[in-house]
């Protein structure tokens, strides 16, 4: 190969991809690395840039254990976007800046935890600032270029900026906390009068007005309607509401059905858009009442379903116009006015992969599989999962499983979303026990079908398992060695099995292992406790509660997560 060859060859390689770069447009992400100074040692290395953030961190008495060891991230707004801030609180100079503001200011920009760009999604962050309140972000458009979007406030200029205490996103402007509750949001907004006047009859404002110190009781999420949304449905004023729902003339009153319309707006916990369409439902502050949801076409759908053949459109949150932060929780926007039905049992086809953990993992979760190890008996890594502690050290792991590949033997065949979840079980060195906390579910009576992956880690291996739901056992036992029997769908069902995804291959089961009377609408517990055997490989995959007068089989589900149903 002679010089002049080789060098128009590699003329040709950087022009196609300079075609393809200018071909795609992209996030801005700009990564930058550096771990020879600390976070306060990076500002002080980029006066221009960062000179006033410094001083603030000064002032405040930050710069000290921001440049010690730890791991934070700080989201670093430039000179500029300071600038601007100081002159919107009208503050002449950072000196002149009330100093309990500047505090609450650098609190709003630190999160105790790093979190690079990997992990952001279309909601708020895995972790609250030390100010209490969480960031939202997202995407938007800065000067024709997709850059990630802090609050809806402020643009990331340069991101994950690693130095040795953490990590570092530079913005151009100032992030702003809330300073309101939700109940003071709303009242400033004289759209949502009608509203807001009957959470003030109904006592849900005092409710929505309390910042409970206990943060695990503080956040709450509103679904608000606005005086159009209510119009839309005849309803022009709230003498008009209360004619309309409150049959005792006592809004205040608990079994009054215009208390009970304000309680189902109101869902327990900070639920974003992003967390919202997480789960199929969600339990709202009417006892025994959940809000169920559903994404079609990126829209946020609550409340559409079909009963006995009859569809009942949902209710549209308006994106635009939601994931307003308050300083107890976030409230979202309804475009059509909705109040609570007393449902009939309706079918829950729970992914047991969308964990909160897992879900917040954005670099792994439907992207590559994740295991986690316990240190100790107590150390629990999940809120809503806990297993047994076992005697072999090696054993106490849990794994989020994903391969897309058509060829995986495990999840690519078939398994819904081509994940499944994994944990070893069996006496004596195993944990002995499996336990999950399910959706919200309806209450009345249910098959409970197992949905796994079938998988022998050896040809001697067994997994016997009895199920229990809220410490009741059910009668079928279920084990994750054996495979779905053959047979029509009809005959599969008559002996409790039946097949759940698309896939005709017998390693993904349905196991049918009891039938269960749910007394309340609520989230239950479920529990696999081992009988007999031992493995490793146990991946489950889905779990079913289906209603007894609705068909058992005739959904299936796809390894992009969709499903349809058999004719």
């Amino acid at each position: 190969m002679n010089r002049r060859f080789l060098l128009t060859m590699i003329a040709t390689m950087i022009l196609l991809v300079s075609l393809l770069i200018t071909a795609c447009k992209k996030i801005e992400i700009n990564p930058y690395t550096t771990e020879d100074v600390n976070i306060v040692g990076y500002l002080e290395k980029y006066p221009d840039s960062f000179s006033l953030f410094k001083q603030i961190l000064d002032r405040t008495g930050n710069s000290a254990f921001l440049n010690a060891y730890g791991a934070y991230t700080v989201f670093a707004p430039t000179n500029s976007g300071v600038r601007t801030w100081l002159t919107k609180i009208n503050a002449a100079s950072v000196d002149a800046a009330n100093l309990d503001v500047l505090k609450d200011m650098v609190k709003f920009h630190v999160l105790v935890d790093t979190i690079t760009t990997a992990v952001f999604k279309d909601g708020k962050l895995p972790v609250p600032t030390m100010l209490g309140q969480f960031l939202v972000t997202g995407v938007g458009d800065q000067n024709g270029t997709s850059s990630y979007l802090i609050n809806r406030q402020a643009f990331i200029t340069k991101s994950n900026v690693k130095v040795g205490n953490g990590i570092i996103h530079e913005i151009n402007n100032v992030l702003e906390p809330s300073t309101l509750t939700l109940a003071k949001q709303l009242e400033a907004k004289p759209e949502y009068s009608i509203f807001v006047q009957a959470m003030k009859e109904t006592g849900y404002y005092d409710v929505l007005n309390t910042v409970d110190p206990d943060t695990t009781k503080r956040w709450m999420t509103v679904i608000a309607e606005s005086n159009r949304a209510l119009a839309d449905s005849g309803i022009t004023s709230y003498a008009a509401l209360k004619t309309r729902y409150s049959q005792t003339g006592n809004p205040a009153n608990a079994n009054d059905s215009l208390h009970m319309y304000m309680a189902y707006h109101v869902i327990t916990g900070i639920k974003f858009l992003g967390d919202i369409i997480t789960s199929p439902a969600h339990a709202t502050l009417q006892p025994q009442e959940v809000i169920s949801v559903q994404l079609k076409d990126q829209d946020v759908v609550l409340n559409e379903a079909e009963f006995n053949g009859v569809f009942e459109k949902g209710i549209t949150l308006n994106r635009t116009t939601s994931d307003n932060a308050a300083t107890n929780g976030v409230w979202h926007d309804a475009k059509a006015h909705f109040t609570l039905k007393f449902r009939k049992p309706t079918a829950v086809y729970w992914d047991v992969a969308t964990q909160p953990e897992i879900l917040k993992m954005a670099a792994y979760y439907r992207k590559a599989s994740y295991t986690w190890t316990r240190q100790s008996e107590s150390d629990q890594p999940f809120k809503e999962m806990t297993w047994g502690w076992g005697s072999l050290a090696s054993t106490n792991i849990f794994t989020y499983y994903y391969n897309s590949s058509s060829s995986n033997s495990i999840t690519g065949y078939g398994a819904q979303n081509n994940d499944a979840i994994n944990l070893p079980l069996g006496l004596p060195a195993r944990p002995t026990y499996w336990e999950l906390t399910t959706p919200p579910i309806i209450k009345g009576k249910y098959k409970i079908w197992i949905c796994y992956i079938q998988r022998k880690q050896s040809s001697s291996s067994n997994n016997l398992n009895k199920v229990s739901v809220n410490g009741d056992d059910l009668p079928n036992t279920m084990n994750f060695t054996v495979t779905r029997p053959s047979g029509t769908d009809a005959e599969l069902e008559a002996i409790n099995w039946k097949r759940y995804t698309e896939s005709t291959n017998a390693i993904y089961a349905g196991r049918m292992v009891g039938v269960y009377d749910f007394k309340t609408t609520q989230r239950q517990t479920i529990r696999f406790t081992n009988l007999a055997g031992t493995q490793n490989d146990n991946y489950l995959d889905m779990i079913h509660f289906i209603p007894v007068d609705q068909p058992q089989w005739k959904r299936r589900f796809r390894t992009d997560g969709t499903w349809y149903d058999e004719p």
